[in-house]
């Protein structure tokens, strides 16, 4: 039996992605643990630490080199030499549980702001707004979107959460958001033609053609290779003008 799952790229590597984080952390917080007790300089301690918590998978394997040879390098002649050493070099048991502890205190605490942070940002949403929308989930889609604009008003965001609340047929909502897109200063070129669509749909026909002649006079319908939406729209504008006419 073959197991199929309905996700995508994008959406494992966010699940992913905070599990990645909090393993870093962990095996940044071992390696500090591991260096001190190894009698590493505190701040060469810190660099191991700090290393395997941005670049794991390239400092890990290095600190346990490093630790291996410094092993190496510091076996004692005998005993006694090993003992009168360790006796001297080792930290207090107080200092050398607080300091980890204080780490770790603060790198998983600064890993848990930025991914509050990361999960509530305008990129955020909109990231789980494509997700959705490959996913076919409509209407996380346009949740998502309307997310992202209670935090930035941006046009764009807004035409793009029109098109979507106009394939489900809310087509008087998918035209508010329009207008007050263009209102805003969205640049697409196609803005007048699906307000014009909608204005079809909403069966107010003057309103349409006014919206399609403006949109056979955007760029998109006057350079030399123009839109096949161009040539629906000209035969609407004429349509409309012959009807116009006295007879």
């Amino acid at each position: 039996m073959i197991f199929q799952f309905a996700i995508s790229a994008g959406e494992f590597f966010e699940l992913i992605r905070p599990a990645v984080l909090v393993l870093s952390a962990l095996a940044s917080i071992w390696v500090l643990v591991s260096a001190r007790r190894h009698r590493f300089l505190h701040y060469v301690a810190i660099g191991w630490a700090l290393g395997t918590l941005f670049f794991p998978l390239i400092t890990l394997p290095l600190y346990l080199i490093a630790r291996f040879i410094r092993q190496r390098s510091e076996q004692p002649t005998h005993a006694g030499a090993e003992a009168r050493k360790t006796f001297s070099s080792s930290p207090a048991p107080s200092r050398r549980i607080a300091i980890p502890l204080a780490y770790a205190a603060v790198v998983l605490s600064l890993i848990a702001f930025y991914l509050y942070r990361d999960h509530q940002s305008v990129d955020g949403h909109l990231a789980r707004a494509a997700q959705a929308k490959l996913s076919g989930k409509r209407g996380g889609t346009i949740d998502e979107y309307r997310a992202a604009l209670k935090l930035e008003d941006n046009p764009h965001t807004r035409k793009l959460l029109a098109i979507e609340l106009a394939d489900t047929g809310d087509w008087t909502g998918a035209l508010f958001e329009l207008r007050k897109a263009e209102q805003d200063g969205e640049t697409d070129d196609l803005m007048a033609f699906y307000i014009a669509t909608l204005l079809d749909s909403l069966n107010l026909p003057n309103q349409a053609t006014l919206e399609y002649q403006k949109f056979l006079e955007s760029r998109v319908c006057t350079q030399p290779l123009a839109d096949k939406r161009c040539s629906g729209a000209s035969v609407r504008v004429q349509a409309a003008q012959a009807a116009s006419r006295p007879r």
